[in-house]
């Protein structure tokens, strides 16, 4: 059975430490209509602090510091923009475990999810302030000889950056480290239900030196309307997203009125291919890193095993008693594996999932059962899955492995392709045949016999309705950078 515990090994942060105010213009501050709403700690309930909400015109005046700071921003040398950088990666470095213990306690991951996500973050501030002295420009003669072709890539200017609540830490820096770098000032709005994270993220750039209204940090409550109207400022040139399909194709509309360059990172359903021949040992240990990676609370998460049927049985076999043997509980205590949800809610729609795939004619081999207290969800795993039910076309977002069994290999690539979402997808099998159906699949991101491929340094995006441009790697920076051609005589 499944493991339960909810003793903390340590108090983690004092609710003291925890900032919960609007960042505006080099100073904390409360909203300016007095208002705050609760930040939830999932594993128990409890708030754990009420955190100031922006109204519309603490937003608008965020924009506004944004834009007053922009001028000067752009034109600190690249190394200056670097080093703030490079300081920022230092002090996440040495707090390393306070960075992870407030996650544990807004978000519920567990101790490894939180601890794995403090140190992937701080490294895109690492990168980038080496990507900051590299921005790259071209001088070249024209085909006709008549003239000098200089190309130079200047800020795109303020940029509004929407972060979701699955990973508070590593989608605020992986957003904020290419901005800062290529010279743009920035409004952060994290998610709700996440803030502190983003707070205490935007505190350690205050404290290592960024000027006043280079970063700034809101909280509105009525979310839609006031985010419109922050794009429709004409000093907002950047929308940096990432979080549902749904919300994307709403904020693709407002930026569309005033011509906002958009970067998007969507949602996922990610297919798992174990072609006939895969290495069950590699195929079941790179598989709960590619599923149970924060819980499956990812957009990069094993969503969809389409396993050929040589090898299906033993896979669900021992891919159910390596879940079994997951403990779960509270991130607080070290021990355990798999935190909670972000949300009873959360909870409750991977719950409703499974039931459908059951109603659909699947079976429940392991888990299936939620918490009665807490957002807990057993690790899971619903053989007899078909393609097309509920539980195939939508992101799960949770702990819960849905099998399908495949014939031919053809039929898992259709599979595998039919959905509007091309994030990521997971390959298993001989080498030379598994990259040959890589190169099939519809996706951004491919990984072939491994369960994990983020990396600053790699770029990050997907495909069809999974996004637009990319992050990590140097074509994060250029995101936020616009091309100038320069004509000289030659």
């Amino acid at each position: 059975m499944t493991t339960t515990t909810n003793t903390p090994a340590s108090s983690g942060p004092s609710s003291g430490s925890l900032i919960a105010e609007l960042f505006i213009d080099g100073r904390w501050r409360a909203g300016s209509e007095g208002a705050t709403f609760p930040v939830i700690d999932p594993s128990d309930g409890s708030t754990i602090a009420s955190f100031a909400i922006a109204s519309r015109e603490d937003c608008l005046e965020a924009v506004e510091a944004a834009a007053g700071a922009q001028a000067s921003w752009a034109a600190t040398a690249p190394r200056q923009r670097s080093e703030l950088l490079r300081a920022a990666y230092e002090v996440l470095t040495d707090e390393v475990e306070l960075f992870a213990e407030i996650m544990i306690r807004e978000n519920g991951k567990s101790y490894a999810d939180a601890i794995g996500e403090a140190n992937y973050a701080k490294e895109f501030f690492r990168w980038f302030a080496e990507e900051a002295v590299r921005i790259p420009g071209e001088y070249r003669l024209s085909p006709g000889g008549d003239k000098r072709i200089v190309v130079d890539r200047k800020p795109i200017g303020v940029s509004l950056l929407i972060t979701p609540w699955n990973f508070p830490a590593a989608m605020a820096t992986r957003k904020l480290a290419p901005a800062l770098a290529a010279g743009c000032t920035v409004i952060l709005k994290p998610a709700r239900e996440t803030p502190l994270t983003a707070a205490y993220v935007v505190d350690v750039l205050r404290r290592v030196g960024f000027p006043e209204g280079v970063v700034n940090l809101v909280t509105p409550e009525r979310t839609g309307p006031i985010v419109a109207e922050m794009l429709a400022h004409p000093a907002v040139r950047k929308l940096s997203f990432t979080g549902s399909t749904e919300v994307g194709r709403e904020l693709l509309h407002a930026c569309a009125d005033t011509v906002v360059s958009a970067s998007m990172e969507l949602g996922g359903n990610a297919p798992v291919i174990v072609l006939p021949g895969a290495d069950l040992d590699l195929t079941v240990r790179e598989s709960l890193l590619a599923k149970m990676r924060n819980g499956g609370s990812a957009c990069t998460a094993a969503n969809r095993f389409y396993v050929h049927s040589s090898l299906h049985d033993e896979f669900v076999e021992r891919m159910a008693k390596e879940l079994r043997s997951l403990r779960v509980g509270p991130g607080l205590d070290h021990a355990n594996q798999l935190g909670s949800l972000v949300s009873v809610r959360e909870r409750d729609k991977v719950a409703a999932l499974v039931d459908s795939a059951v109603q659909d004619g699947a079976t429940i081999v392991q888990g299936g059962h939620s918490s009665e207290s807490g957002a807990f969800y057993d690790a899971t795993l619903v053989a007899g899955v078909r393609h097309g039910s509920d539980i195939t076309e939508n992101e799960i977002f949770g702990p819960v492995t849905a099998v399908v069994r495949f014939d031919d290999v053809d039929e898992a690539v259709w599979m595998a392709n039919d959905t509007i979402f091309g994030l990521m997808a997971y390959v298993f099998g001989e080498e030379r045949e598994a990259i040959a159906v890589a190169g099939r699949l519809e996706a951004g991101m491919v990984a072939i016999n491994r369960g994990v491929v983020s990396d600053p340094a790699a770029p990050f995006g997907g495909v069809k309705q999974s996004g637009l441009g990319r992050e990590g790697s140097s074509e994060g920076i250029l995101e936020f950078l616009e091309e100038k051609y320069i004509a000289l005589t030659a």
